[in-house]
């Protein structure tokens, strides 16, 4: 037991180490071509070179994906009353597939658009969370 002690010491101490080197983004060999004089250790100056951790990568993905300008939400348009330059507003519809919009109404609910056969599923999987069909008011 005596003998393993410093045994083990050693492997953790030389574990602690090279872990510390991980941590600052330097591998013996990137060391090793920096004191042999390599072409890019003469191009870039140490003080330049900027190594990043994993975890300060994933630190800096995250900071960047909560700067971004958060999406949008629309309404979703009126496939009764809408224009046609409001149905191609609605990504995935075209000109042409506005027009067939048009041309089909009303709609009682926006699953007509499959029933009648003015969409299929898939351009219809692509809006239906942009659309919706709201009921004629009947004068009574």
């Amino acid at each position: 037991m005596k003998r393993i002690l410093p045994l083990f010491l050693s492997l953790a101490f030389a574990l602690c180490m090279s872990a510390a080197v991980f941590a600052q983004g330097v591998t013996a060999h990137e060391h090793g071509n920096q004191a042999a004089g390599s072409d890019s250790a003469k191009a870039e100056s140490p003080a330049e070179e900027k190594k990043e951790t994993p975890a300060q990568e994933k630190a800096e993905e995250k900071s960047e994906r909560k700067h971004k300008a958060p999406k949008v939400k629309m309404a979703p348009v009126d496939l009764n009353n809408a224009s046609k330059e409001d149905l191609t507003k609605v990504p995935g519809l075209t000109d042409d597939l506005a027009d067939k919009i048009i041309a089909g109404r009303p709609y009682t609910s926006k699953g007509q658009l499959v029933s009648k056969k003015v969409l299929t599923k898939e351009e219809y999987k692509m809006i239906k969370s942009h659309v919706m069909a709201k009921k004629e008011k009947t004068a009574k």
